[in-house]
């Protein structure tokens, strides 16, 4: 009885991290602008809600439970000291996309990119991910006001850091 109820677990958490890997992906990539530390925190996120399985898969939304997971990784990656070492490239190399404008991802990347953590968290949430203010405040444990603040000053920021590329892109 016991590893019947093992195995629907696991085949439930492998249902669920194939179903939602690809989309955890691009928030942590969104949110570190660093593919391979995406890659290590999507595999933390996963390991963390499998660990806790029986706890995510009650929960009102799994998908939302693990992308919490991942939001507090990275957080919790930024505080690190070790953190702060970054490549010696200045810049990235050319990769395909099926993106219709690439530039406009890279340039939106690299400006998200110079953004404090939470002030880019904000912003990946609400207008990448389409998530409401509640919903973003849920999931960064803020009031809807710090999220609107937030909102606001990040985006007047990523304005400033775009500066004269931002009408080239508006175009």
């Amino acid at each position: 009885m016991r590893n019947e109820r093992q195995a629907q677990n696991l085949r439930e958490f492998e249902e669920f991290a194939h179903s939602r890997g690809t989309a955890l992906f691009r928030t942590a990539l969104l949110l570190c602008g660093d593919w391979h530390l995406a890659e290590d925190l999507t595999q933390a996120t996963l390991a963390k809600v499998y660990a806790s399985w029986n706890r995510v898969r009650s929960a009102d939304s799994p998908e939302a439970y693990a992308r919490r997971i991942l939001l507090r990784s990275h957080l919790s990656h930024r505080r690190l000291r070790r953190s702060t070492e970054r490549p010696a490239l200045e810049q990235l190399p050319e990769q395909v996309s099926t993106e219709q404008d690439p530039a406009l991802r890279l340039t939106l990347l690299q400006a998200l990119g110079r953004l404090p953590p939470r002030d880019r968290a904000v912003l990946v949430l609400r207008y990448w991910e389409d998530r409401s203010v509640e919903e973003t405040a849920a999931e960064l444990g803020l009031t809807t006001g710090v999220v609107r603040t937030r909102s606001l000053r990040a985006l007047t920021r990523l304005r400033a850091l775009l500066g004269d590329q931002l009408a080239g892109l508006a175009a």
